[in-house]
């Protein structure tokens, strides 16, 4: 899942604040306070900091960016999908647990997880009683099937991921529902509903990632007579405990008690605020400043405090702050289809004059950064070693600008050559890290302008092939977490060539290889999740081998949680980030 350019460098008395952090806490704990206490760095990970079964007032969200889309069936940031279950719901979802325990699937809409049947290819699900709509209306297979055929409306759904769609209909032989020709527009023959209870999908090939895929956003069910195409994103229809009462693009957004919601008929979701408000605000340091001042909550976008923001809530404020490993990979895709890059040697000029040390410094160094990444892969997902062909950490990050430049001479381009690098102006450190490569790549002359998009038009920029082609854009920097947590189910969006879009494309480096596709494939059909890890591990080798894509940092960050917060914990299922569909306020605090 996806998440100004002055050249800001992490002051030393920060850096020495963030290291005495590590010296003077155990790293990675909370305390042995009573739980009920909520006071404490680190508390919330793998811990509940501040429970309470309070119910009433608002939380409050700060965010520096907007919902990529409020339409389930587009949406593809991590901090949508954990926001948006305020007001969808799914067949299965994650477990509301701290850590990893959060990645346990479980009945949402469903009574059970599926029956399977012998072959693997059959899944069926009876729903809940007391399933309803926000306008009191029953809530139907029909709707979950029409809600998962939008996938399909690629003409106006854009976005979100394929999975579903590429798993029930390989061929791509339905349309979607704005193109059906059968008058109930339910015509995917993948999925049947033979009753209003009853739902079941017959998939053409098997797959042990199936369920995982009905736990995303995108197997949101959809009243049809609420469908309004691509501007369903505007105002959705609730499924779940809370409603829109206000949504301002790119300023606020107001979730209320939705009073059709039972809770008889929702065990995951306990619904604690009468009230839900975002403020969108892209000045990042004072936004920090207000969480601070109890202004705010929580970060919504959950990628972090900025450098100034950490080291005074580390100073003075610590124990509301808890250090996150995240499961993101920071990354520059290197877009092939964009000359010289279509060469492999210019790309692996890139990867030799890369400074990894001086990016894990810019974005805040180990601690409130992360450890310098080699694999594609995060450390969470079977697949991941520390194979590392160009010896970065033998080198300790550092450029080898002899090897750089050999590989310039290599690929034609001895005297280097000019491109672009995006960069999302929204995503703490992005545009600094970006222009701190600009520096180092200048050092073998390559000369790389760098890019500033904001990262909510990313699905339409870097998002698309023909608009890289037409802005020159030949890396693209980004993050990366798992959509669930297989090979598949982070990697797929990223470099197999049938996830390639017109829109919303995440394969970045636009990989079109018919070996790597067939590492999906091949890993896919297995059963075994070990063997299914030995064929990720050799596609990640692939990948960096042919240097299409460069990761550099394993993400961590310093998250903020006020003290009036409640029920507050990192969950493993949404990249971890907080559960917000736990959270809860006590004023008293």
């Amino acid at each position: 899942m996806p998440t100004g350019s002055s050249k800001r460098r992490l002051t030393a008395g920060a850096a020495l604040v963030v290291a005495a952090l590590v010296t003077t806490t155990a790293c990675g704990g909370g305390s042995d306070d009573d739980d009920s206490k909520g006071a404490g760095y680190n508390k919330a990970i793998g811990n509940v900091a501040n429970k309470s079964a309070k119910k009433g007032g608002t939380l409050k969200f700060i965010a520096k960016q907007d919902l990529d889309s409020a339409d389930p069936q587009r949406a593809y940031y991590g901090m949508t999908w954990d926001f948006m279950r305020y007001y969808t719901r799914t067949l299965i979802t994650y477990d509301t647990k701290p850590g990893a325990a959060s990645n346990k699937l479980v009945p949402d809409l469903a009574e059970s997880t599926a029956k399977i049947s012998d072959d693997g290819k059959t899944y069926t699900y009876k729903l809940r009683s007391g399933l309803t709509w926000e306008d009191g209306s029953k809530l139907t297979s029909k709707d979950i099937k029409y809600g998962i055929e939008r996938i399909w409306a690629t003409k106006v759904i854009t976005g979100g991921p394929a999975y579903l769609k590429t798993t029930l209909d390989p061929k791509g032989e339905y349309k979607g529902p704005y193109e059906d020709k059968s008058k109930d527009k339910l015509g995917l023959k993948a999925i049947e509903t033979p009753d209003d209870n009853t739902i079941i999908f017959k998939l053409p090939k098997k797959n042990g990632d199936f369920e995982q895929m009905l736990a995303m956003p995108s197997g949101t069910p959809v009243k049809q007579s609420e469908d309004t195409g691509a501007k369903y994103t505007q105002r959705p229809f609730s499924s779940g405990p809370y409603k829109f009462q206000n949504y301002s693009a790119g300023k606020s957004i107001t979730l209320v008690r939705n009073p059709n919601w039972k809770k008889s008929s929702d065990p995951v979701r306990p619904a604690l605020p009468d009230k839900i408000s975002v403020t969108i605000s892209a000045n990042l340091e004072e936004n920090d400043k207000r969480l601070m001042e109890g202004d705010y909550d929580i970060d919504m976008n959950g990628t972090g405090m900025t450098q100034s923001g950490r080291t005074t809530a580390i100073q003075d404020h610590k124990d509301n702050v808890d250090n996150m490993q995240t499961d993101f990979v920071r990354y520059v895709a290197l877009v092939t289809k964009t000359k010289p890059f279509d060469n492999e040697a210019c790309r692996k000029a890139v990867f030799y004059a890369t400074d990894f040390a001086s990016l894990q410094k810019t974005r805040g160094g180990e601690v409130a950064a992360g450890e310098i990444a080699t694999n594609v892969f995060p450390k969470s997902i079977k697949g991941h070693d520390d194979y590392d062909p160009y010896g970065i950490k033998e080198r300790k990050g550092k450029p080898d600008v002899a090897k750089a430049k050999a590989q310039l001479k290599e690929c034609g381009k001895p005297d280097g050559f000019s491109t672009k690098i995006s960069a999302r102006t929204n995503q703490p450190g992005e545009v600094d890290a970006a222009t701190a490569l600009q520096e180092q790549l200048k050092k073998v002359n390559i000369n790389a302008d760098v890019d500033q998009i904001d990262g909510a038009d990313s699905s339409s920029i870097t998002g698309s092939p023909s608009v890289v082609k037409k802005r020159g854009i030949g890396m693209t920097m980004a993050g990366w977490g798992p959509d669930f947590p297989t090979g598949q189910g982070y990697a797929q969006p990223l470099f197999d060539s049938r996830f390639i879009a017109e829109n919303g494309n995440y394969n970045e480096s636009q990989i079109d290889e018919p070996k790597i596709d067939k590492y999906f494939d091949d890993a896919i059909a297995t059963v075994d999740p070990n063997k299914a890890g030995e064929i990720y591990t050799d596609l990640a080798h692939e990948i960096v081998d042919k240097a299409y894509w460069m990761p550099f940092i394993y993400e961590k960050n310093i998250s903020w949680r006020s003290s009036r917060a409640t029920n507050v914990y990192s969950s493993a299922a949404y990249s971890g980030r907080y559960d917000y569909v736990s959270l809860g306020v006590n004023d008293k605090k």
